[in-house]
């Protein structure tokens, strides 16, 4: 899967010969299901119209459309994003295991990588893109820090505690002074909510018909005061999921995987009933409460529940992708046609950047304004298109180019100087000139 790799005493980025090509395959994959979420529920506007809105926008769907919001949420929503922050964990097990090679620490060279990645993604999230994830990880990366050295059952241990009591404990946070019967709590809490709706009104309309500088005004408010409070109870579930990256990558299992095969199928297995059975259950749920059979007022209990199955049913599913990519990678036609997505996922940052930058220039009114003018269906065709042009894109790229540019000035930052970015003349090219 990768030459064998040379290690130097002096830190230095990944060469190409000593990358781990299904690894950046599944971060290719992972990228265009993440671009595929974020136009479904993002720049479409979905997630901030109210119901009445979304009644007249979405109301009445073609057959098509009403497969897509069907199969959305039991095989996409929530589902790339999981594989992306496991292999963010992977990623600071291999930079360590890299370190170790040359008898050095490799703390300092990753905590400068989250400053600089904390940097970009701030930047990012404030003037383009709030829906924004590369500053989240960044501060969270530094959580990874308190389990250097653990124990692998503790990882598992901490990653299963996170993922499945992460988002109950922060309801529990957010309704500790209603449940306390705290004076006032309950009219705080209605509060918040109606002004939510405000916000989430005015960014939509910001989006929709506003120039690029009442995106970011309004952007900014709504993440500051809407969006960030609906985060942060996910924020221990993101750690979780880090956690099994680190353990992943402690064990090696995608740098040996024909060694690990047996784990991969009982990970596709176990991956797909539990996704599926879960995904499931989440869908019947939904159905339930759309129909007002199932009534939020009367099972205040519900939400502390299904927050760990929506968990568990997109780490399942997610581990099913994962699995089936790497024991499809062990035969060689299959591998053929994956390795396609590995330039996406070596220029994965770049990438990402790249997908907001279309989405934004293609929905938002300064752009295009394809807002809720699209049907679900158009909607991902639409993604599935620019993520086919961004494949093509990566490949000549990377013909000439060691590195994505996003990711060249992210290394050069880190590694405190310009990095070599031209790629070095195949022996052919040299004979010949």
């Amino acid at each position: 899967m990768t030459s064998t790799p040379t290690f130097s005493a002096e830190a230095r980025p990944v060469d190409t010969g000593e990358r781990v090509i299904l690894l950046d395959t599944l971060r290719g994959f992972a990228l265009c299901g993440v671009f595929m979420a974020n136009v479904y529920l993002w720049f479409s506007g979905r997630m901030f119209l109210s119901r009445a809105q979304y009644e007249s926008t979405y109301g009445d769907p073609t057959r098509l459309d009403s497969i897509v919001n069907h199969a959305f949420g039991p095989l996409i929503s929530g589902r790339f994003i999981t594989i992306f922050s496991f292999l963010f964990g992977l990623g600071f097990a291999v930079q360590l295991g890299r370190a170790e090679l040359r008898g050095t620490s490799g703390i300092p060279l990753y905590v400068r990588r989250l400053v600089v990645m904390l940097g970009l993604g701030l930047a990012h999230l404030f003037l383009l893109f709030q829906g924004d994830i590369v500053s989240t990880y960044a501060l969270l990366g530094f959580a990874l820090l308190l389990f250097h050295g653990r124990s692998d059952r503790t990882l598992l241990v901490w990653a299963a505690g996170f993922i499945l009591l992460g988002v109950p404990l922060g309801q529990l946070a957010l309704r500790l002074p209603q449940l306390l019967g705290s004076p006032g709590a309950a009219e705080a809490l209605k509060a918040a909510n109606e002004h939510a709706t405000v916000v989430r009104a005015r960014v939509l309309e910001a989006f929709m018909h506003g120039s690029w500088l009442d995106t970011v005004r309004d952007g900014a408010a709504y993440y500051v005061g809407d969006l960030f409070r609906g985060l942060r109870m996910f924020l221990p579930v993101i750690v979780g999921r880090f956690l099994l990256g680190l353990w992943a990558g402690r064990r090696r299992l995608f740098h040996d995987a024909p060694r690990h095969l047996g784990f991969f199928r009982r990970l596709l297995g176990w991956g797909l009933g539990v996704g599926l059975l879960t995904s499931g259950l989440g869908v019947l749920v939904g159905q339930l409460m759309q129909r007002k059979v199932l009534l939020p007022d009367t099972l205040p209990w519900l939400p502390w529940v299904m927050g760990p199955v929506r968990n568990l049913a997109e780490l399942g599913m997610a581990g099913a992708y994962v699995a089936a990519i790497t024991l499809l990678f062990q035969r060689a036609p299959w591998r053929r046609l994956l390795e396609v997505l590995a330039p996406v996922g070596r220029m994965a940052l770049s990438n990402y950047l790249l997908q907001t930058v279309m989405g934004v220039l293609l929905f938002y009114g300064y752009g295009l304004g394809l807002m809720g003018r699209l049907g679900s269906a158009a909607q991902l065709g639409v993604a599935l298109t620019l993520f086919a042009l961004q494949l093509v894109l990566s490949h000549l790229w990377l013909r000439r180019f060691r590195f994505g540019p996003v990711e060249w000035v992210t290394r050069s930052l880190t590694y405190g100087g310009a990095q070599p970015m031209r790629r070095a003349p195949a022996p052919e090219e040299v004979v010949n000139a």
